[in-house]
């Protein structure tokens, strides 16, 4: 179609016709080829400053709508833009920085409680105790800073934030740095303007770093040593269901299942009965922290301890269930875990059952490879790993071995109902 050119005057624009539903007529101005005035099938009129800007590609720039803006107000403004393309500046770069600014300025006031939110929002493979765990940092320790715009959080507050929290725990105070700068590099990744720039460009938790001003927090290495595994196992066979607490022995089995599998307390609490296969003796871990499914042979003695609680519980879902919690499996073990404390007079948590295993286990002179297997750890950087291919059956006997180890020491005697073990004459 050939272009359209006309004398821009008002009879000449008033008289354009109006181009069919879904069509747009262009007309040139003959005396401003650069200027254009575009119709619409609603008869809408504009007009257009038209032209190449430094060898790119035909830039349009619009002007203003006709009647509201005359043709020679048309003309200025056309002439104008064209002084700046001469100059390869584009006309709207002044009001594309302005909007630019202005999303910056939006997204910067977003407050940390809504990047949290996002955050979590997004990270759809969460496990739940993560969730609960940074929801604890949020609440606990930047309570004060939930509504507090990110751009607000400089480095200063940042160090003051962690010496605060840091003088009543040095290793809660790392954690949540930790995780606020999670955050902030979530949002450097997420919160992005027209062009695709990041809103947010610095991450200040990173200034714990440059000045190595995070705490040195010792890991922990409590455990449940030798000499005090018969106090324990008395203290632990000790608890008894009665009228006040039904639950003391679901807890003995789950603390005796913990000590004899180095399972995450998460994972033991939340075994079913499906992932109990009693003609292969094994127990599968489907929910684990790295993700892949956990299988372990059982022990001859946690074999008839979990037999004997099937029996008792024919028709349950959970191993260790629980009629007070919203799961149906076992969530609190504090109550009877204080009692073991106080019996025994040692102090031990969930986990610390679980570095009982494994230095047990290591005493033992296990392999390596048959240690990271039963503890379920991934061997990320060991080449030699990738080649073995640890069979089930062969960690049964170093299974066997620390159950038999750690059973000796107790000075138990292997028994189809723990309710009935026997000490072993001294």
């Amino acid at each position: 179609m050939p272009k359209l050119e006309i004398a821009f005057n008002k009879k000449s624009i008033e008289s354009l016709p109006i181009p069919e539903k879904g069509k747009r007529l262009e007309a040139h101005d003959i005396k401003n080829p650069g200027l254009i005035v575009r119709v619409t099938h609603a008869g809408t009129k504009t007009f257009y400053a038209y032209k190449r800007i430094a060898r790119q590609s035909p830039t349009r720039i619009k002007l203003g709508r006709y009647p509201d803006m005359t043709i020679e107000q048309a003309r200025r403004k056309a002439k104008a833009c064209f002084a700046d393309m001469a100059e390869g500046v584009h006309p709207r770069a002044e009001e594309k920085a302005l909007k630019r600014q202005k999303e910056i300025d939006k997204l910067s006031e977003i407050p940390l409680q809504q990047v949290f939110d996002d955050y979590l929002t997004a990270k759809k493979n969460l496990k739940p105790g993560t969730i609960k765990d940074y929801k604890r940092v949020i609440n606990e320790g930047l309570n004060d800073w939930k509504q507090k715009p990110l751009k607000e959080i400089t480095r200063d507050l940042i160090t003051v934030k962690h010496n605060k929290l840091g003088r009543i725990s040095e290793a809660r105070a790392n954690n949540t740095m930790r995780v606020l700068r999670a955050l902030f590099n979530f949002a450097a990744q997420e919160y992005v303007d027209h062009t695709g720039s990041p809103i947010i460009t610095d991450n200040p938790v990173q200034k714990l770093s440059h000045h190595k001003s995070w705490f040195r927090v010792e890991r922990r290495r409590k455990l449940v040593k030798t000499h005090e595994l018969q106090a324990w196992f008395d203290a632990v066979l000790a608890l008894k269901d009665d009228n006040t607490n039904s639950q003391a022995e679901t807890v003995r089995d789950y603390l005796i299942l913990l000590i004899l599998t180095g399972l995450r307390r998460e994972e033991a609490a939340q075994l079913k009965w499906t992932n109990i296969d009693f003609d292969d003796n094994t127990l599968t871990v489907i929910d684990t922290k790295n993700r892949e499914p956990h299988i372990l042979p059982l022990s001859d003695y946690l074999f008839d301890m979990l037999f004997e609680r099937r029996k008792k519980d024919s028709n349950g879902k959970y191993v260790f269930p629980s009629k007070t919690s919203a799961s149906g499996h076992l969530i609190n073990a504090h109550k009877q875990i204080k009692k073991v404390q106080e019996q025994s007079g040692i102090e031990f948590s969930a986990h610390d059952l679980r570095r009982t295993f494994a230095t047990i286990a290591e005493g033992r002179d296990i392999s390596a490879y048959a240690l990271k297997r039963l503890l379920n750890h991934k061997m990320k950087h060991d080449v030699t790993a990738g080649y073995i291919i640890m069979d089930i059956e062969r960690l049964r006997q170093p299974m066997q071995l620390i159950t038999s180890y750690i059973l000796k020491a107790a000075g138990i005697k292997k028994s189809a109902s723990i309710v009935e073990i026997q000490k072993t004459q001294s």
